[in-house]
């Protein structure tokens, strides 16, 4: 590949969040090339660890481009964090976030840049909503479906005022992610709606109409669980980042698992016929177990265990949330003593035993590498 340096730094940085997507590497490269001639540009890989050595191929082609650069993580995982920390480590006036599955349109970029360079807009986002844009073939019906409606969410809850908040192609100042990084959540996939609703309503926006393409090599990143990780931005958003996502998606899967025990309990006592003391206790232990399976696939998704790690984190959970269950009753009984109030006691104690719960399962469970 020819190499087109100039010698003068970078203009545009463009990151490239990737996991498994080594045969999109060269072919991204060279469509940026083709793209972005007369810029002074860069390219940043952050690739999460992908087994498929999609950060080895990067580098073979950075070996004879200093225009490619590639970050590799590892112990950590997540799209909104690797988008943070790829602009971060721009030192670029302009920085521009993208997919490497060539499913958006790179021709774009300049157009993009143009309209930051005038001085007018802080932030520039291609969407498939704009009039002249579509979703095309890249999305399956019920995708696109769920992608209309999590649009709609974040257009009314956060008066959001952009046609896809949802679009993972922008490009925006340095300065404005400089500022902002610090509100931003590393969780989840959808970092524009998060940096959008930080800058509550101080950036100045312009969009551009795109057509999806197809994805040519590789597997989609996003799976069902996107769509609570999307919610609970959305909610984090909206009480003004009061608590964090992960905890917000640790207290849902709590909820679901009083569904899960009630219904063990049930099928405990009907159709194995235990005692209820017996079915208690079998049921606890089916809620704990399908709570921890939830949270190592959901809210802990960037510390997912694996295993033997995965077997011991069960059981530090079991322990956890032993200790959960007596936090919660100390503490309902307290202020029930005090205060004869059942909701008031009740809900005080089920907060306690949450916040604990997730403190320390935090620490023991999911410790960080």
């Amino acid at each position: 590949m020819p190499v087109e340096a100039t010698g003068r730094s970078a203009e545009l940085t463009v990151v490239l969040p990737t996991y498994n997507e080594r045969a999109n590497v060269p072919l991204i490269v060279e469509a940026l090339r083709r793209a972005l001639a007369g810029v002074d540009w860069e390219v940043v890989f952050v690739d999460d660890n992908s087994p498929d050595g999609t950060a080895a191929a990067a580098r073979a082609i950075a070996a004879t481009d200093p225009r490619v650069r590639v970050i590799r993580r590892v112990g950590r995982r997540g799209l909104a964090g690797a988008c943070i920390e790829g602009m971060l480590s721009s030192s670029a006036p302009f920085v521009a976030v993208m997919d490497a599955d060539l499913q958006h349109d790179e021709t774009l970029l300049p157009r993009m840049l143009a309209a930051l360079r005038g001085g007018d807009a802080d932030l520039a986002v291609a969407s498939r909503k704009a009039d002249g844009g579509a979703i095309g073939e890249g999305l399956s019906r019920t995708r696109a479906a769920g992608s209309n409606l999590a649009n709609a969410l974040a257009q009314k809850l956060l008066k959001v005022s952009l046609t896809d908040p949802m679009s993972g192609f922008f490009m925006l100042r340095r300065q404005v992610i400089d500022e902002l990084a610090p509100r931003l959540s590393s969780q989840g996939f959808k970092i524009l709606l998060d940096i959008v609703a930080s800058g509550e309503g101080r950036l100045r926006i312009v969009e551009f109409p795109f057509v999806f393409r197809e994805r040519q090599e590789g597997e989609s990143k996003l799976d069902t669980l996107v769509t609570l990780d999307y919610l609970g931005l959305l909610v984090s958003k909206f009480f003004g980042d009061l608590v964090s996502v992960r905890f917000l998606m640790f207290s849902l899967v709590g909820a679901s698992g009083v569904l899960v025990h009630l219904v063990a309990l049930r099928g405990g006592m009907l159709g194995l016929g235990l005692e209820f003391n017996v079915a208690q206790t079998f049921a606890t232990f089916v809620a704990m177990t399908t709570n921890f399976l939830l949270n190592n696939r959901l809210t802990y998704r960037d510390r997912r265990l694996t295993g033997f790690a995965m077997l011991r984190g069960l059981l530090t959970f079991y322990a956890v949330c032993s200790v959960g269950v007596l936090a919660n009753v100390g503490v309902a009984n307290l202020i029930y003593e005090n205060e004869p109030v059942w909701w008031l006691a009740g809900t005080a104690g089920a907060a306690m035993g949450a916040v604990w719960n997730y403190a320390a399962s935090s620490v023991l469970t999911w410790r960080k590498a």
